[in-house]
């Protein structure tokens, strides 16, 4: 019985701290929203960013006011890790370009309108559509094939074999882009090495700010591709996406 008291005891008393934090967090966003309205645009965005460390994922308004904010102090990286949050929340070849035309300004790299980041934009805006019909295709091909075993009529090896690529293809379509994120340096000097180890020669260093496309990790290192090179990175010296 006293073992039942304690755990209710322990969330209430959980239910209440959670409640007083959410109505501090809520207090600390209404005077961030002020400072912000106000033009005091740095003080709100340190008011921001101890919201955000909470654990808060921040609004699309939210994220445009950081970037406003981080513009006018002139941080460029954390300008376009702002924009990068906002663009895969919202792709828009406007914003892309955007971030294009502010990497080039400052001699930073992994920004380019290419043809890889063109591809994250269309799939961005209409993968969902293109899956669909991907799909409807293959179900469409599974029913003939399924009509066909149960009228007991022959089905050829090849029709079976080029179903199944194709479920595997459009499986990796449809996960592949789960697996990547991009990142950007958040360190003076980040190094890029060849394998995932202190000892291992360094192929590059690059600045703050530059953006690089994340394809797995090994212990604290990032795999990452960078100027159509593999290399790894230590975690703590990039801001993922």
């Amino acid at each position: 019985m006293q073992a039942f008291v304690l755990k209710i005891s322990l969330f209430l008393s959980l239910l209440m701290a959670s409640g007083a934090w959410a109505a501090d967090r809520a207090d600390t966003l209404r005077r961030a929203d002020s400072l912000f309205a106000a033009d005091a645009q740095s003080d709100a965005a340190r008011l921001y960013e101890a919201v955000l460390s909470g654990g808060f994922i921040p609004t699309d308004a939210m994220l445009l006011k950081l970037a406003s904010a981080a513009e006018r102090q002139s941080d460029v990286p954390h300008l376009l890790y702002y924009l990068q949050i906002y663009f895969d929340r919202h792709p828009d070849d406007a914003v892309l370009r955007r971030m294009n035309d502010i990497a080039r300004t400052n001699n930073l790299g992994g920004y380019e309108t290419d043809d890889l980041n063109y591809f994250y934009l269309f799939y961005k805006q209409y993968g969902i559509y293109f899956q669909l019909f991907l799909l409807a295709l293959a179900m469409y091909s599974f029913g003939v094939l399924l009509t066909k075993s149960l009228r007991q009529q022959p089905i050829p090896a090849r029709q079976k074999w080029v179903l199944l690529i194709y479920l595997i293809g459009l499986l990796l379509f449809v996960n592949l882009p789960r697996g990547v994120r991009s990142g950007i340096t958040s360190h003076d000097r980040v190094l890029l090495r060849t394998d995932p180890s202190a000892a291992a020669p360094v192929a590059e260093v690059i600045s703050r700010g530059n953006k690089l496309n994340i394809i797995g990790s090994r212990d604290i290192y990032l795999r990452v591709r960078w100027r159509s090179q593999w290399y790894y990175v230590r975690q703590d010296q990039v801001w993922v996406i």
